[in-house]
């Protein structure tokens, strides 16, 4: 939005956005920890994550986090986009002690910016969670949340490593999407939250693009998540809501699978494009159905092969049940590397996935399944199923898993092994 503009036309418009923040209570007063800015597209989130990393800087602080999606979203969104960092930063800024710090200098190969007095913002994907373990930081800024893959997984992270400073600050910009972590944010005491519409920043905006959204997304659901920012418990028609799912604690189990969902490509020596979900179910001695452990992975062939087999032996499980439409024998060839005497089971998806989960959902509906704690990412594939199709980002790749796994609980009679 900035990027081009003299000088005198920047300082005139970063003026104009400081004002409309001071009367805005941007960002919101009192003793908090995160600031969760919830809202439309194009209602300002990201200008406000990049004003509010420029203030942090501003006021001396020297390392600082950026985290997106992907890599790209980094890089395109909060660096380089209209109204990323390099956009709202300018050549006279200086911290609140006077000192010029100017508009940072960003170094793609490091993943880095970087300004005059040698504070950085480090850039991160929340497809790589790891690159979280070990670094500190006092100020984090978390963009479009709800989007990242492994969110819990991300969160955690970023949260361990928000530890400098006197009084460490994050801020979450996100389009809502149902997510246990989002509605944990919105009921922690610590977080203060800002909500927005697309048409809130109206005049920033292509006359022409507010006309074609509101023609096509006023009044339906779609428009009141991505136009008013409201977060959408349910999904008509899903196989599963937020009622449904109960913690409790895992008692005696009876019976223990460890169920593998392969991705497209599942051979050994061939590239992997979707998770491969390994969940780990049981029957407990009382009759119910706990899902005790999501380890999903996203690995080699031989990578999950030994995943598998390192869960079936901790879990003390008795069999691992297996999709084998992807892969074939293949399937159980990567687990049987692993551990040759590893008893599997290959099944065969004969329906579609909906169909299949269905006696699973009725299940959940009879209050007859338990979840361990921290089982967030397989929770919102879970809602994300519908009677017609999946409607969530990728593969149900957990849910997927964790259905073979009941149903193979469900089935009630010994289990035969594929002569394999």
């Amino acid at each position: 939005m900035l990027a081009g503009l003299t000088q005198e036309t920047r300082a005139a418009l970063n003026w104009r956005w400081e004002f409309w923040a001071r009367q805005n209570q941007l960002p919101p007063d009192g003793d908090w920890r995160s600031w969760l800015f919830v809202a439309g597209r194009g209602s300002g989130k990201t200008r406000a994550g990049a004003e509010f990393i420029r203030s942090k800087i501003k006021q001396g602080l020297g390392r600082v986090s950026l985290i997106a999606p992907t890599s790209a979203d980094a890089r395109d969104v909060m660096v380089e986009g209209e109204s990323g960092l390099l956009s709202v930063c300018w050549e006279n800024d200086k911290t609140i002690t006077g000192a010029t710090i100017g508009r940072p200098v960003y170094e793609p190969s490091k993943r880095r910016v970087t300004w005059a007095n040698g504070a950085q913002a480090s850039l991160f994907s929340a497809e790589e969670p790891e690159r979280l373990r070990g670094p500190q930081f006092e100020a984090s800024w978390c963009d479009e949340f709800c989007a990242w893959t492994r969110m819990q997984d991300t969160w955690d992270m970023a949260m361990l490593g928000l530890r400098l400073g006197r009084h460490p600050q994050v801020i979450a910009t996100t389009t809502p999407k149902p997510s246990k972590l989002l509605r944990s944010l919105l009921h922690d005491k610590r977080t203060v939250v800002t909500r927005g519409s697309t048409f809130d920043n109206a005049p920033n905006l292509s006359q022409s693009f507010l006309d074609a959204i509101k023609d096509k997304l006023e009044g339906t659901r779609l428009g009141r998540q991505e136009l008013y920012g409201e977060l959408l418990e349910d999904v008509p028609g899903a196989l599963w809501t937020p009622d449904m799912v109960k913690t409790g604690p895992m008692p005696e189990m009876a019976r223990i699978v460890v169920a593998v969902d392969p991705s497209g490509a599942s051979g050994v020596g061939k590239e992997i494009s979707d998770d491969i979900g390994i969940v780990i179910v049981g029957k407990g001695v009382d009759g119910r159905f706990y899902v005790i452990e999501d380890a999903t992975c996203h690995m080699s062939p031989e990578g999950w092969g030994r995943r598998t087999v390192d869960r079936f032996h901790a879990h003390r499980a008795d069999l691992i049940v297996a999709e084998r439409n992807f892969g074939g024998d293949m399937v159980a060839s990567v687990i049987r590397t692993a551990d040759q005497n590893a008893p599997v089971k290959l099944v065969t998806a004969s329906r579609g996935k909906s169909v299949r989960a269905q006696p699973v959902s009725a299940l959940y509906e009879q209050g007859r399944v338990t979840h361990a704690l921290g089982l967030d990412a397989l929770e919102d594939q879970m809602m994300s199923m519908t009677a017609s199709g999946f409607i969530g980002d990728g593969s149900p790749d957990r849910l997927d898993a964790m259905v073979w796994g009941i149903s193979e609980l469900m089935s009630g009679s010994a289990y035969t092994l594929e002569n394999i």
